[in-house]
């Protein structure tokens, strides 16, 4: 169970995650397609992990990271479904980038990538605070 050291970590982390994820949406230089289109997948994952962590403090973090999974690739199959609200809420940068806008295969393996890192973030803070009693006492 989650305390409120874990917790207000877990926000300090988002606070980083959210304009490293934001930046690699509008980044322009070398390889600014992959780290626009794939490595904010990674962010992605990760981001919505750490929010699910911090209003569901009673999940284990492997609950969270696999129904994050599970619902960002359902998502993903949704981009090849054309109706017009989804085209409405595409139609901007903040829709775009909460549902996407092109399925791609390859998006999978980003958003594995992302959910074992968010696993391994999450398992880190819940565990802060023994690695640090057990850091003070060696």
């Amino acid at each position: 169970m989650k305390n409120q050291k874990h917790l207000i970590l877990a926000i300090i982390v988002l606070f980083i995650i959210i304009p490293l994820g934001l930046f690699s949406k509008i980044y322009s230089g070398t390889g600014h397609e992959w780290v626009n289109n794939k490595l904010g997948g990674v962010f992605y994952e990760i981001f919505w992990c750490l929010i699910f962590f911090i209003i569901l403090p009673k999940s284990k973090p492997i609950r969270i990271v696999i129904g994050v999974f599970v619902v960002t690739c359902i998502l993903e199959f949704m981009q090849l479904w054309e109706n017009e609200f989804l085209v409405m809420i595409r139609s901007n940068f903040i829709g775009r980038t909460i549902i996407g806008s092109s399925f791609t295969w390859s998006d999978f393996f980003y958003y594995s990538i992302g959910s074992l890192l968010a696993y391994f973030l999450l398992d880190k803070i819940e565990k802060w605070e023994t690695i640090k009693k057990d850091k003070i006492v060696q």
